[in-house]
């Protein structure tokens, strides 16, 4: 079966924040974004993956929901209860070094976990959670 990924979802409540994080940070480039009825989509990806976005969008951006369905996601996103994405990096202690420096909030420092990667993990403004993978050298 041929099935690759090809865009995921991040909620976030500042798209200018989360661009000069994702953007300013991360090196990811944006590839499009887009404005409609006072909501936004950033796409993002990173140049070593063409073919695989990152899409910013509003919490409950979906235009059925309730009023009371954005609210409770918006309170969810608040307290950093939406799951993040896993990236992967070739130098987890560099990435932290400069993530940290941008005044992300920290969660764990470079760690050699027992399942075989040194990661780290990080909040990003709106709160999601991300972890950074290095996979052992071969």
């Amino acid at each position: 079966m041929d099935v690759k990924l090809k865009q995921c979802f991040i909620a976030v409540d500042d798209h200018d924040k989360a661009l000069a994080f994702y953007r300013d940070v991360l090196g990811l480039e944006v590839r499009n974004d887009v404005g409609f009825e006072n909501m936004r989509w950033v796409t993002l990806g990173s140049p070593l993956q063409p073919d695989v976005e990152i899409v910013l969008e509003p919490p409950a951006a979906n235009p059925d929901a309730s009023p009371a369905d954005r609210q409770a996601m918006a309170e969810l996103l608040a307290k950093g209860m939406l799951r993040g994405v896993i990236f992967t990096t070739a130098d987890c202690d560099a990435l932290f070094e400069r993530v940290r420096a941008s005044g992300a909030d920290v969660l764990e420092e470079p760690t050699d976990q027992p399942y075989g990667v040194r990661d780290c993990a990080f909040r990003d403004p709106a709160g999601n959670l991300l972890r950074f993978q290095q996979r052992p050298a071969d």
